[in-house]
């Protein structure tokens, strides 16, 4: 047990950080060899293991360490970054990664982690317990871009009624990198129904404006079936339901 606090410490570690710990590959193996079979660390999957605590005999790794030890760059991203803020309407057991490195999705203590391909590099930040993740305007906008890593619009809309203020400078920067006409028009749209909770003043959708296609769009795709009930908001140039707060159910008024 001579190396068991360092690693409780570590929480999440490689087979490199082992053989760093103790100096050379073949104490390495023997380390993880000897303390896998004592339960004091269980393997994760390939060159991923965590220390298992003592007194509670879970994994002393929990959701968000171990998706930031997948990769180098892996980050906590989409409604697992929100739900690690606390403004996530409900909790998922899947896990978002974001990663340029790619990886199989897997399954370890009931979480699927699943790897999600990076579109900007921007708005990643490291918290003080060396958690990587996306800042919460960049996880407002990739939720906005991709509904389905989010629990489908409904819930997206439900974790930005949880949202106290959005930073406009940031979101606009990270839109900008997107680059997408699109997205300003569905980000713009959607954000303009919380804007006085959310701290976001005219000159923001005047710039979201100022991007949006001529052509009109969908607010998601017009295969769906609700499309066919969507109308044309003509501000936005964009088919949508005609209120969509409705789209919350069981009788909550945003508006309380």
């Amino acid at each position: 047990m001579k190396y068991l606090d360092k690693l409780i410490e570590m929480g999440c570690f490689s087979r490199r950080d082992v053989v760093i710990l103790t100096g050379n590959k073949h104490a390495a193996h023997s380390l993880l060899y000897d303390y896998i079979n004592a339960g004091y660390i269980e393997r994760i999957r390939r060159d991923l293991y965590t220390a298992i605590s003592l007194e509670t005999k879970q994994p002393v790794a929990n959701r968000f360490m171990i998706a930031t030890n997948i990769a180098e760059d892996a980050c906590v991203s989409f409604h697992s970054a929100f739900e690690y803020y606390g403004y996530a309407n409900q909790v998922f057991y899947e896990v978002y990664v974001t990663t340029g490195n790619r990886f199989s999705n897997f399954i370890y203590d009931g979480m699927t982690y699943s790897r999600v391909s990076p579109r900007i590099g921007s708005g990643i930040i490291k918290t003080n317990t060396g958690i990587r993740i996306t800042d919460l305007e960049r996880t407002v906008i990739d939720s906005i871009y991709a509904f389905e890593k989010i629990g489908g619009l409904e819930e997206l809309l439900r974790c930005l009624m949880l949202i106290p203020s959005l930073r406009a400078e940031k979101l606009i920067s990270y839109l900008d990198d997107y680059g997408l006409a699109n997205l300003y028009q569905k980000t713009g749209f959607i954000l303009v129904q919380f804007s006085d909770q959310l701290s976001l003043s005219k000159p923001f959708f005047d710039y979201c404006r100022s991007k949006i296609p001529k052509a009109k769009k969908y607010l998601y795709s017009e295969r769906d079936t609700l499309s066919e009930h969507f109308v044309l908001h003509e501000d936005w140039m964009i088919f949508a339901p005609d209120n969509i707060k409705s789209i919350i159910g069981k009788g909550i008024d945003l508006n309380d």
